[in-house]
């Protein structure tokens, strides 16, 4: 097998840091998690890179993992997430960006597997809002993969995912045991046999220090950033351009955490 997984920070792996501080992310945990029900080592690229809008994933990350040389067998595609936090959202343009992605996937010969990204709105300052749109671009991911009898992997209505024990602290990005779920979900989506892992309970703090100390180190840059036309993923590159072997026993993530 041959894996590419193409996005944005959900599959970069943003909240999912190993101990030296790299990414590790539901990705690089399926990829593992693939070798090992295979028996043998697969290729896997991960071509993902924070803060990119939809566009962009669906040409130049795509584009790169068409040129991959040999050719993927498999490719991951989520998307919208940042589209979605910018006012204006026009859902039907990435909609059709995303039916365009799985054509040419399919017209490459490559398996397209599709996925919602999680649903952090509960947890977020205009939450209805990011709830709305992400049911939209939810549902037409799914009519999409029924159309072109695609694997599709709905992690934005998991009731677990929704949880705030799966969150990290800025509430945007899942955390490690979030990426965990994530990655378990993907493999049961393939075909796999066992049960997603599922985070014990834990009590949420709604301390009001904490609600200030998060708006202060998390909203209030965000907005900042945003105001100035800036993205979290600018100047950086995707965590594996080219292919590398990955066994049951871990190379670009560490199944044992």
């Amino acid at each position: 097998m041959r894996y590419v997984a193409i996005g944005d920070s959900f599959t970069e792996g943003v909240g999912d840091e190993r101990p030296d501080g790299s990414l590790r992310g539901w990705a690089d945990r399926l990829a593992v998690e693939l070798a090992a029900w295979q028996g043998q080592p697969i290729e896997y690229a991960n071509l993902a890179i924070r803060g990119r809008t939809l566009r962009p994933i669906v040409t130049e990350q795509l584009d790169h993992a068409l040129r991959l040389n040999p050719a993927p067998t498999m490719i991951t595609l989520n998307g919208g997430g940042n589209d979605m936090l910018r006012p204006g959202t026009d859902a039907q343009q990435l909609i059709a960006l995303t039916e365009a992605a799985v054509r040419r996937c399919l017209d490459a010969g490559v398996s397209a597997v599709l996925l919602s990204g999680a649903d952090p709105s509960q947890h977020l300052p205009f939450g209805k809002v990011l709830r709305r749109r992400g049911e939209v671009l939810t549902e037409a991911i799914l009519d999409l993969a029924q159309r072109y009898d695609l694997t599709v992997v709905d992690v934005f209505h998991d009731a677990q995912v929704r949880r705030r024990v799966y969150w990290s602290q800025d509430r945007l990005h899942l955390n490690a045991l979030g990426h965990r779920r994530v990655a378990d979900l993907v493999l049961v989506g393939l075909g796999h046999s066992g049960e997603p892992f599922k985070a014990p309970d834990r009590d949420d703090d709604h301390d009001l220090w904490a609600e200030l100390r998060y708006y202060g180190e998390h909203v209030a840059p965000w907005f900042y950033r945003h105001a100035r036309g800036r993205s979290s993923g600018d100047g950086r590159d995707c965590k594996h351009a080219d292919w590398v072997a990955v066994t049951a026993t871990g190379h670009a993530a560490d199944r044992s955490e």
